[in-house]
């Protein structure tokens, strides 16, 4: 199974990119190639823009952690697991982890791409309409770090490289 993590750093309320990322039927807003999202219960159908209806179960909708994971439970993946979540960095920053665990591998890759594609463009919706990108000191890093330079746990600042790893579930 491989595992596809990507990570970015917002310039926003912790509060604020939680209510984008724990609605969710607010995902065709901030990534793209989905256009709909359609929520019933624990269930979510997700909709690509070619057409390509994905069924998927959400497993978690954590407000006081933020965290969310669901599991695409499409024909085509053996098995998955998504898992977002927002945390406090300090300095008017938040770290944003988006973790893909899949198998067939290909579409973990496929998967941890098109997350890192979401969490670049939540970002720039987030900071073009948030007070705290331009309040946090010393201002809005080009990548996203904290002051300093330094990002919680050694990320990379901004960094939605993907950090691939394969192995036991």
């Amino acid at each position: 199974m491989a595992v596809d993590r990507r990570e970015i750093m917002i310039s926003a309320a912790p509060d604020e990119v939680w209510a984008a990322i724990g609605d969710p039927a607010a995902l065709s807003s901030w990534f793209p190639g989905i256009v709909s999202a359609e929520v019933t219960g624990t269930s979510r159908v997700i909709t690509t823009a070619s057409g390509l209806r994905l069924p998927e179960e959400i497993v978690t909708n954590d407000p006081v952690r933020r965290v969310f994971a669901y599991r695409l439970t499409a024909p085509l993946i053996r098995d998955h697991l998504g898992t977002i979540e927002v945390r406090d960095a300090g300095f008017g920053q938040v770290l944003v982890r988006y973790e893909t665990r899949c198998e067939p591998d290909s579409i973990a890759l496929m998967i941890g791409g098109a997350c890192g594609s979401a969490l670049r463009e939540l970002r720039r919706q987030l900071e073009s309409s948030s007070p705290l990108a331009s309040a946090s000191p010393g201002g809005a890093t080009p990548g996203g770090a904290t002051p300093g330079g330094a990002t919680p746990g050694g990320a990379s600042p901004g960094s939605t490289s993907p950090a691939s790893a394969r192995g036991a579930a």
